[in-house]
């Protein structure tokens, strides 16, 4: 039976260290598999947004969940779920775009820090899946952000760290009024 995790906040030390890479045996293992199951239902369940690292919930291994779907705010998302595990950047390509990031180790509900952060556009990712078979992949475009945003979670970088323009801080609440606004006005 899947269990809710707590959160980890900015502040906490485990999401300033590196995390533990793993070991496909590890991987396969009952205690990782079981991590995994949680991660997941604390994702859906709590509606943390599209992105889970398990420092994000007190563990430091390079763990992280993706479940990308199409939201109020953002409702032309192709759907996307990945478990990354020991996540590393390859290759990047093209220039840095800037998009909104928040991230629920910031805070939740309307406390939520958010910012626009520069990421490239492409990246070549080098993976681990849940089952341990390994996936060399091009992700591209709102993917790409979220698995940057994810495999930086599991080396102790965190999205304020990537902001340039620290003029677009604000809070959830401020943003979803600037989201809104920006649609009606489109």
């Amino acid at each position: 039976m899947p269990k809710l995790l707590n959160m980890t906040h900015f502040g906490n030390t485990i999401l300033r260290e590196e995390a533990k890479r793993l070991s496909p045996q590890e991987i396969r293992s009952n205690k990782i598999q079981q991590l995994i199951e949680d991660m997941h239902f604390t994702l859906h369940e709590r509606k943390y947004g599209i992105g889970l690292a398990a420092p994000q919930v007190g563990t430091p291994l390079a763990i992280s969940v993706i479940g990308i779907k199409p939201t109020p705010t953002r409702p032309d998302l192709v759907p996307f779920s990945a478990v990354l595990i020991n996540p590393v950047i390859v290759e990047t390509f093209g220039e840095k775009e800037e998009m909104w990031e928040g991230c629920v180790s910031s805070g939740e509900g309307d406390n939520t820090l958010y910012a626009k952060v520069p990421r490239y556009k492409r990246i070549r990712l080098h993976w681990f899946d849940e089952s341990a078979k390994e996936h060399d992949e091009i992700l591209e475009g709102f993917v790409s952000h979220v698995a940057q945003h994810e495999t930086d979670h599991l080396n102790g970088i965190l999205f304020v760290d990537r902001v340039e323009n620290t003029r677009t801080y604000m809070l959830a609440d401020e943003y979803m009024k600037l989201t809104a606004a920006q649609k009606a006005s489109s």
